[in-house]
């Protein structure tokens, strides 16, 4: 699985913002984006996922997953995750039915084992009961992850997922979500303000303000 990304002009209405860049991520890699604030990242991964607000901004370009141009689909449609700063769990559910969620229909018991098997991935075995409010800041960002594999995306984009958390957490977490990406053979891109959290050195792309 491959992503392969042609953006010849995100733009807002008064300002270019990215123009003429090209994103090439084969499966299991991690390509890094960064750049001062305001130059445009988080702009690309909503233009590559489908969620650009299109009112105040303005992509002109390619988004093709193996060859197949996903452009014009919508976000459902596209097989791409999100995965940002808040972990967004939902707080009326347990821990399983969050991850649940995500898992595609079938037998119930083929998903519940899906669910079981994704908390023991993430060192959370017998947490399925839990309410997310009663989980620490990594092990939620765990479950989140987790939850967004459980979709069986694509490709994976995520949004600074590290900045919230403390110095300690944040190098286990990295490793934990870097780890995965690669088993899996998911490509990724990453959005990040810190050095510490490329994954490959040979994988990142600067943005800068356009001129």
């Amino acid at each position: 699985m491959t992503l392969s990304v042609h953006i010849q002009r995100l733009a807002t209405r008064d300002r270019t913002l990215v123009e003429d860049v090209r994103l090439q991520v084969a499966a299991g890699q991690i390509l890094t984006l960064m750049g001062p604030s305001g130059c445009g990242k988080s702009s690309v991964l909503a233009a590559i996922a489908g969620t650009l607000d299109t009112q105040a901004l303005r992509f002109e370009g390619r988004v093709q997953l193996d060859g197949r141009d996903i452009g014009g689909l919508p976000t459902s449609q596209r097989g791409v995750g999100l995965l940002f700063q808040d972990d967004l769990l939902l707080a009326h559910m347990t821990v399983a039915e969050n991850l649940l969620f995500a898992v595609a229909a079938g037998p119930k018991a083929d998903r519940l084992a899906q669910v079981e098997r994704a908390l023991a991935e993430a060192d959370l075995a017998g947490f399925g009961e839990r309410d997310p409010a009663t989980l620490s800041g990594g092990q939620r960002a765990r479950v989140a992850l987790m939850r967004a594999l459980l979709a069986r995306p694509r490709a994976l984009l995520l949004d600074e997922p590290f900045s919230r958390l403390d110095a300690g957490l944040r190098e286990q977490f990295r490793s934990f979500v870097f780890d995965h990406l690669r088993d899996m053979g998911v490509p990724a891109v990453l959005v990040t303000h810190d050095a510490a959290d490329v994954a490959d050195a040979a994988l990142v792309l600067e943005l800068a303000h356009v001129r």
